[in-house]
């Protein structure tokens, strides 16, 4: 069978770059990893909460994490922070402190950035989000696929996959269905691919969606 790599983990070094900047002792790395993780869980649920219900996405692309020791600086990069902040343009202070509280960092500044990225669709968490949430309105999975591949197609990409799999549409055995437009050339160390595995929960039970994004050759 053919061996499956995390399309990131395969580029970082040439087209990739970490999400996650810092160095720490090995004794203290674990400590570290799982801090990123506490923030990047919070951030994900106080937008949840916080965003207007009318959207039902977060629309966040990816959360960088830059630590040094005096500092931990966090980007957020969105697609739509507009959703965040128009009705309170004090959000970010406010987030800012719930996370350093949460944290309970005492000797340690941290600052928050939100970044709007360009391109919205063409970006694989948003994209999967939109599924996911048309998914769950009962759309059927490949109208859900088709109206992805139109958006992206907007956010000029080369080429785009969308894999859906679980018990799709409610029936009784798990299958993974796919769809492919432009190319998306996995092997190809030069090309920018972006991804992301995103799980969704319908009244069926919990469906997997892959998306890969084929950007541009460097």
């Amino acid at each position: 069978m053919g061996q499956k790599i995390n399309p990131l983990g395969f580029r970082l070094g040439t087209t990739q770059s970490h999400h996650s900047l810092w160095f720490s002792q090995p004794k203290k790395y674990s400590e570290s990893l799982e801090e990123d993780k506490k923030i990047r869980d919070y951030i994900k649920n106080y937008v949840q909460k916080n965003i207007r219900i009318s959207s039902g996405m977060e629309g966040i692309a990816r959360i960088e994490i830059q630590k040094r020791i005096d500092l931990i600086q966090i980007i957020i990069y969105m697609g739509f922070p507009k959703l965040l902040i128009e009705d309170k343009p004090r959000r970010v202070e406010e987030l800012q402190m719930s996370v350093q509280k949460e944290l309970n960092c005492v000797n340690r500044k941290l600052n928050i950035a939100i970044t709007r990225i360009s391109n919205p669709y063409g970006n694989p968490n948003i994209l999967a989000e939109f599924i996911a949430g048309q998914l769950k309105n009962r759309v059927s999975f490949r109208k859900a696929m088709k109206k992805a591949i139109e958006l992206t197609e907007q956010a000029n990409t080369k080429g785009i996959q969308v894999q859906i799999a679980g018990r799709i549409d409610g029936k009784e055995i798990a299958r993974v269905e796919w769809i492919r437009e432009g190319r998306v050339p996995l092997q190809t160390i030069e090309a920018k691919i972006d991804y992301c595995s995103y799980t969704v929960r319908t009244i069926y039970g919990v469906l997997g969606i892959k998306i890969w994004i084929f950007v541009d050759e460097e």
